[in-house]
């Protein structure tokens, strides 16, 4: 496996401004990222893009490759998979396999990474993505009345069906799917991880205070 790792960090965002850049543990978020994908690649395989100045002193700052992403790219209904494509298309670099580590997301178990390249590589996939088992009892509101949705009402919570969300911890896909357009492609590995980290997607500032939490409980671990 050739593989890069691409961490997307764009200028704007509106509920917690520049939050890619704001700090954690005394050093930018992003930075958190940038670390986690040092314990595995060399520098020259971790790219940051981005469109904005300030996080783009910060990769260089860092020793690592910026890719400046184009505007058409970097507004709020931008995906994911754009940004791969773009940086697919613009390294010179031959990669087969892409990594993404999301800012927003900067706590990660410290053996994650490995137990997921290697997953990814034994099983022979085009993809893997981490997923978490959800708790809660999910229901829609119809008619201004509330329905189960997930399960029936007086169900235990144990007796519940296995249900999970998208965590968002890291992603890894072939650059064939890539270029197709998918995150994840048809034979792709969902990989199941239950830690305390999977509940932090940084949005907004009680995000932000949450990570901040749970960075000075696992920090000596």
């Amino acid at each position: 496996m050739k593989g890069i790792v691409v961490i997307p960090a764009r200028g704007g965002s509106k509920r917690l401004p520049n939050k890619n850049i704001k700090l954690l543990g005394g050093i930018p978020l992003l930075v958190h990222s940038i670390n986690y994908a040092k314990t595995m690649f060399e520098t020259n395989s971790i790219v940051v893009s981005t469109d904005y100045a300030e996080i783009k002193k910060i990769a260089l700052e860092n020793n690592i490759r910026v890719i400046d992403r184009p505007k058409e790219i970097s507004g709020d209904l931008a995906t994911s998979v754009e940004v791969l494509q773009h940086v697919a298309k613009t390294v010179e670099e031959d990669y087969d396999t892409f990594i993404l580590l999301q800012p927003t997301n900067p706590l990660r178990p410290k053996e994650l990474l490995k137990e997921a390249i290697e997953l990814y590589q034994k099983g022979e996939y085009d993809s893997l993505m981490t997923v978490s088992e959800n708790e809660h009892k999910l229901g829609k509101i119809v008619n201004d009345k509330f329905k189960p949705f997930t399960y029936e009402l007086g169900q235990r919570s144990q007796d519940l069906e296995p249900l999970y969300y998208e965590n968002g911890l890291l992603y890894i896909t072939k650059k064939t799917e890539i270029l197709k357009g998918n995150i994840l492609g048809e034979n792709h590995y969902p990989f199941i991880v239950n830690h305390s980290f999977s509940k932090i997607d940084i949005d907004t500032l009680e995000d932000f205070e949450l990570a901040e939490f749970y960075l000075n409980k696992y920090q000596n671990e």
